[in-house]
């Protein structure tokens, strides 16, 4: 499924190749808003007369994408990776099935590691339920709460929160590159 995964990886980096380009980072509201460009878009890769490009930049899905990944300033990942860096080589490759598929056997590689960061720990199996499992009813009492205790344990959280330092993600944030220009890109 991963290579699979990789063929659509390089279809949409083809498909939106460019697309940094066009976007417009309006600041009007104290929460920016990020415009995408369509007809320069379509206009400066020849494609304005094409109907299914034209119905994916109008779809939700797209404007989706647009809000994701529109922000100069956010945490890059292999989408972006591609877009930036690999559009001459996903262009080069494309009379060439034999790199093409080495390709998308080297981006499948690359989902499987960032799915599974640490390869060498074992998945815990679950295990079958018995036979008859779900005739059974398993009706366990509710165990009653100690309102004192909550309480505590509401304070002592609290007490630490506050003298530790804000919480921050492991994921950090970068510059997006924008790659080449949209114009880059005239398709017949």
């Amino acid at each position: 499924d991963k290579e699979v995964r990789a063929i659509f990886l390089r279809l949409f980096a083809q498909l939106f190749q460019g697309y940094r380009s066009c976007l417009q980072l309006i600041r009007i509201h104290a929460e920016p808003v990020i415009h995408f460009h369509k007809a320069a878009f379509l206009g400066q890769r020849g494609l304005i007369e094409n109907d299914f490009l034209t119905k994916v930049l109008n779809g939700m899905a797209f404007a989706g994408f647009v809000s994701e990944r529109g922000p100069p300033f956010r945490t890059c990942d292999l989408f972006d990776e591609l877009v930036a860096f690999e559009v001459e080589r996903i262009k080069a490759e494309e009379g060439n099935p034999p790199k093409m598929i080495k390709h998308v056997r080297e981006l499948a590689e690359q989902l499987l590691k960032n799915e599974n960061p640490n390869p060498h720990l074992a998945f815990q199996k679950v295990p079958r339920p018995t036979e008859g499992s779900h005739l059974r009813v398993h009706v366990l009492p509710f165990p009653r709460i100690n309102e004192g205790r909550v309480q505590e344990l509401l304070q002592e959280g609290l007490a630490r929160s506050q003298g530790a330092p804000p919480a921050t993600r492991g994921d950090k944030k970068c510059v997006v590159p924008a790659g080449p220009p949209v114009g880059m890109f005239i398709c017949a």
